[in-house]
């Protein structure tokens, strides 16, 4: 059994994805059910980049749970961290697309957010044996919103830090899934401070940091070894190992954008196992290590859906030799 490199902890779930874009909610006719959640996004992108991941979350003994877990399993992700809830469903989020493709998450049909199975993680269940062997734990911040998952974050946080493992925070905000958004803003900044690396979108770091730029945020964090801000089409920002830089984004035929942080967060990872930390101290490789997450990001926005979309390596590669 291979043991994972990185672990990734949260959510996994049922997009449903409007058929008909440029629709409100309520007008939509169908929709098609995609599996997604970020860290299950990562952790199945790692795999298919070729670094052995594992997943850590919560679905119901239900037939979307079912669903999930085979996917994890043909995928090749290591579920030895999945939990299954009696009772509390597995979560389905849905989502409306604009004409552009951009995608917004429009509720949780007939459910509240505080009663699926995702938001009942428990903290002592947690495979303390995967954390001995991971170089990396990935987190996102909607589980905090629940006090179940909340607790199962911060164990999570000590296991990695008693086994070495790097944090990366991907701050992924989405008031739908919090009762009192009001209350995140100060739960986020606080776990903040615990993370190695983050990665954020230009509208959350002005959110969170009231700038865009992430030698700045790296200076007002003090502890964090590297930042990256994603802005779709616009390209991203990064600061790593004291480099700091921008890119461009790659130009394609986008058909469907989710997912693609996700994506990026794995081609990044991919290549900071491939690498060494070490190695972000060389301008040149911290730029091409970003290069890199970019492209995995680009070509996930070329299929529909989050998993189904992922590059493999050879992909990667080939895209990377074209452009």
């Amino acid at each position: 059994m291979t043991y994972p490199r990185v672990l990734c902890l949260g959510e996994v779930l049922f997009d449903f994805l409007a058929d008909q874009s440029g629709l409100p909610y309520e007008a939509v006719k169908s929709w098609t059910p995609y599996p997604g959640g970020a860290p299950a996004n990562v952790a199945c992108a790692l795999v298919k980049l070729g670094t052995p991941s594992g997943f850590i979350g919560c679905v119901g003994q239900d037939d979307l749970g079912d669903v999930l877990v085979k996917l994890l399993q043909d995928v090749g992700v290591n579920e030895a961290g999945v939990q299954r809830h009696r009772t509390a469903p597995t979560r389905g989020v849905y989502v409306v697309r604009s004409e552009a493709g951009d995608r917004t998450f429009a509720g949780f049909g007939d459910n509240d957010t505080t009663e699926f199975a995702d938001t009942h993680l428990q903290a002592d269940q947690l495979p303390v044996k995967l954390f001995e062997s991971a170089d990396f734990l990935v987190l996102g911040t909607l589980e905090l919103a629940y006090p179940d998952s909340r607790a199962a974050i911060a164990h999570a946080l000590d296991l990695a830090d008693q086994y070495y493992a790097k944090v990366l925070l991907d701050v992924n905000w989405r008031p739908v899934f919090w009762t009192d958004p009001e209350i995140a803003p100060q739960i986020i900044r606080d776990m903040l401070h615990h993370a190695d690396f983050i990665k954020l979108s230009d509208e959350e770091a002005d959110w969170l940091f009231e700038t865009t730029d992430p030698g700045v945020i790296a200076h007002r964090l003090g502890s964090v070894e590297g930042v990256l801000v994603t802005a779709g089409e616009k390209g991203c920002a990064y600061c790593l190992g004291g480099n700091e830089g921008k890119l461009p984004a790659f130009s394609t035929q986008v058909v469907d954008t989710t997912g693609a942080g996700d994506s990026f967060v794995a081609g990044f990872l991919h290549q900071l196992c491939q690498q060494g930390l070490q190695s972000l101290e060389n301008p040149k490789v911290a730029r091409d290590v970003v290069r890199y997450a970019s492209a995995v990001g680009a070509l996930t926005t070329t299929k529909a859906g989050a998993i189904a979309a992922q590059p493999t390596a050879a992909e990667v590669e080939t895209f990377l030799k074209k452009v």
